[in-house]
């Protein structure tokens, strides 16, 4: 996480109660995100009790439930059972169906802090799965506290890593996304230690910390392109933004962040990028350009 982001975490993981969600496609860190929130909150006065499916990681001091369909234990009834052991904090595996969803909400406005996972892209889709679920819209606005989007982007070698120029194309998607000029970025080259520029995987974030203005909408039932706005105007980084600041940290490639995120759904149809146009003479020109020193 990067520093606005780790603290808006911070804030929200300190609330009593409320519905902290993780989102993102199968193999984004989605669980390894919630265990680490997880180990930060287990402290000897907190009663924490998880039902998963399966049990990715043993916690000393939290209860640990595992789902198993077959004999009813699916996540509904133990969810339903573990109410009456009075919790302070309930992690639940993954929201995957009606029944779940609105029993982690209804749990989430009863003193409740619960954690979860939902495969969504960003913030906005999540807000609308959960009402496509049939979470009651007023119930949805007073529990949801948070969400946590990621994805996944290959780790650039910082052994061998070059740099390059940026093209046009580049620096208008730096300009409209982050409103800086960004002259140069670093490339995969490849070394022994990596065997062809990348080692292991970073994160790409969006931390979205419910407020008044944003749960007024949810409960009225606001059309998405006001909910977009509201969402993204009170202060969050998006997915791109947070990826492109890891561009030019050198943490990944424009190459990763074009592959993970959708430019023209995260700037708008209306950005005039040009993609389709300047596309493919973006990727053929990359390989024109001389390594240099950053």
């Amino acid at each position: 996480f990067n520093k606005t982001n780790l603290e808006k975490v911070y804030k929200m993981i300190a609330e009593p109660n409320g519905i902290i969600l993780v989102t993102g496609a199968t193999g984004t860190g989605k669980s390894t995100t919630v265990y680490a929130i997880l180990q930060r909150l287990n402290t000897e006065d907190r009663n924490i009790i998880t039902v998963e499916d399966p049990i990715e990681m043993n916690i000393s001091g939290i209860n640990q439930v595992q789902v198993i369909s077959d004999i009813g234990l699916t996540f509904a009834n133990v969810l339903r059972s573990m109410l009456r052991q009075d919790p302070d904090i309930i992690m639940i595996g993954e929201v995957r169906d009606d029944e779940t969803a609105r029993i982690a909400v209804r749990a989430s406005i009863t003193g409740h802090l619960v954690l979860s996972t939902i495969h969504t892209n960003n913030s906005l889709n999540t807000i609308e799965r959960l009402l496509d679920m049939e979470v009651e819209r007023y119930l949805l606005g007073s529990a949801l506290t948070g969400i946590i989007s990621q994805k996944l982007a290959r780790r650039l070698c910082k052994k061998c890593r070059g740099s390059r120029l940026t093209n046009e194309y580049e620096k208008n998607v730096f300009k409209k996304a982050l409103n800086i000029d960004v002259d140069k970025i670093y490339v995969p080259v490849g070394c022994p230690e990596c065997h062809g520029g990348y080692r292991g995987r970073i994160a790409i974030h969006e931390v979205l910390r419910i407020n008044q203005e944003i749960q007024d909408a949810i409960t009225r039932g606001t059309d998405k392109a006001t909910l977009r706005k509201l969402v993204y105007g009170s202060g969050t980084i998006t997915m791109l933004q947070d990826g492109l600041a890891k561009v030019i940290e050198g943490e990944t490639t424009f190459e990763e962040i074009l592959k993970l995120i959708d430019l023209e759904d995260d700037l708008g149809s209306h950005s005039n990028l040009g993609l389709k146009e300047t596309i493919e003479d973006s990727m053929t020109n990359k390989i024109d350009y001389d390594f240099l020193e950053l």
